[in-house]
């Protein structure tokens, strides 16, 4: 039996990541599950050649990664920065992600590995106000559209840092979680884009966290979908969101460390109720930001 289940672990950690070996590409060697788990999906390390990968290779996964200092880092053929001051790297796996991928470090060889499939629900939403749903009064558009420039604004920001090498931490100590990432969502029965963000349902007020160290790259109290909301640089174009806040405890530019209160839940926004909808992309990238976090991590 328990060899059985020492094969079947086997398996499943090749299955998470095995690099198929392409034209001109290096085959990593064995992935080796790491022992604690990111969210429901356990880490796997990957290594090839000078170069280490360590994450979830799933559609909305990651993964961290150490090569030579300030080297160029090429994502399924297109360009994503350089490597850290000492190397450190992150790369983020789309909602819809192929089943492949391919990194390139500077002048040394490819890598190609799998990317799992992740399977996704459909989630019904009703009782929204129709102005946060379909939004249709010019002035209202306006507003939206200047809104959308203060976003993009905030996820252009680039720290130079490599803040996302360590586990990060729960921005809530206490939640119930009431949305996933990456399910089609349905509102007032009209379907709309999947949901990028991770529901954590708590009562207004309920203090939230920094998962971990980061650069506060915009803090607007009152937008008309998000609500309260805040981003959070990690570096390297890593950047985490809080939207729904009732109470915003820092502003732009701040530099937060890990367990930090930063705001508070609320429900302000597109929301039904009192919650914290925590998000997360990679430079143009959605991904789970559940998958980041330790079990136990503080």
């Amino acid at each position: 039996m328990e060899n059985s289940e020492r094969a079947l672990k086997r398996r499943d950690i090749l299955r998470g990541g095995l690099a198929l070996g392409l034209a001109g590409s290096v085959t990593p060697g064995l992935l080796n599950a790491d022992p604690r788990p990111y969210g429901s999906v356990w880490a796997r390390t990957l290594k090839s050649g000078p170069y280490t990968l360590t994450g979830k290779f799933v559609q909305g996964g990651f993964a961290i990664g150490r090569a030579e200092p300030r080297q160029e880092i090429s994502v399924d053929g297109t360009a994503r920065g350089l490597t850290s001051a000492q190397g450190d790297f992150v790369i983020g796996f789309d909602r819809d992600a192929p089943p492949m991928a391919r990194l390139a470090i500077g002048a040394g060889p490819i890598m190609d590995f799998e990317i799992l499939r992740t399977p996704y629900d459909i989630q019904r939403i009703d009782g929204l106000p129709p102005d946060k749903v379909s939004p249709s009064d010019p002035a209202l558009l306006a507003r939206i559209a200047r809104e959308r420039d203060l976003k993009n604004t905030g996820f252009a920001n680039r720290e130079d840092a490599a803040w996302f090498t360590q586990p990060f931490q729960w921005p809530l100590r206490r939640f119930v979680n009431s949305g996933r990432f990456g399910n089609q969502r349905v509102l007032n029965g009209e379907p709309k884009s999947p949901h990028y963000g991770f529901d954590m349902a708590a009562p207004e007020g309920t203090p939230v966290y920094a998962p971990q160290t980061a650069r506060v790259a915009l803090a607007e109290p009152d937008l008309h979908f998000e609500g309260g909301l805040i981003l959070l640089d990690h570096g390297q174009g890593l950047i985490s969101m809080y939207l729904h806040l009732s109470t915003l405890t820092v502003k732009a530019g701040d530099l937060v460390t890990k367990g930090q209160i930063i705001g508070q839940v609320g429900q302000k926004g597109r929301a039904t109720g009192p919650h914290l909808c925590w998000r997360l992309k990679w430079r143009d990238r959605a991904l789970d930001p559940s998958l980041w976090v330790v079990s136990g991590a503080t």
